[in-house]
């Protein structure tokens, strides 16, 4: 019986490697020390830090910046990275894979509404009268204004490279 053939896309490796905490995947060697850490992989059956850094070593592009990618599932909590034997750095290596999901439109439309509203009010959630309310009942300060100049200045740096 003849076996399926693999197929790695190393321009997709060619492209993770030159972005931020990307070619760190290439050190990889599959213990799953990330895995029995991840708290999103404990809660949810479709996110596995082993099998996201399994296809970055394959190449696996469409998988992992397509449409419905599991990479989203990732909390960002940084377990994988404190505990990696080997260094690979599996955090950054997802947020990488995440950066490119979005210069490649894939990114989730609610996470394009966030940034968003980040940029217009520099808070990631909209704050009501009625939140107000709740935080002076609590006796909670006031919150500070965004200085909103600084954020833009900022974004405006990030677009230009």
């Amino acid at each position: 019986m003849p076996k399926d053939k693999l197929t790695v896309n190393f321009r997709f490796r060619e492209r993770l490697n030159k972005m931020p905490g990307g070619k760190h995947h290439n050190y990889c060697y599959q213990c799953s020390a990330c895995v029995a850490v991840c708290p999103a992989a404990r809660f949810n059956e479709n996110f596995n830090p082993r099998q996201i850094l399994l296809k970055a070593l394959l190449g696996a592009e469409d998988a992992l910046i397509g449409e419905n990618s599991p990479i989203w599932l990732c909390t960002n909590c940084y377990s994988c990275y404190e505990r990696c034997p080997q260094d690979v750095r599996p955090i950054e290596v997802i947020i990488a894979l995440k950066n490119m999901a979005v210069e490649k439109g894939t990114a989730p439309t609610n996470l394009a509404k966030l940034s968003e509203n980040i940029a217009e009010t520099g808070m990631s959630v909209t704050f009501s009268s009625a939140v107000k309310r709740r935080r002076e009942e609590l006796g909670l300060p006031e919150l500070k204004p965004v200085p909103l100049e600084e954020l833009q200045e900022i974004i405006k740096d990030d677009k230009k490279e």
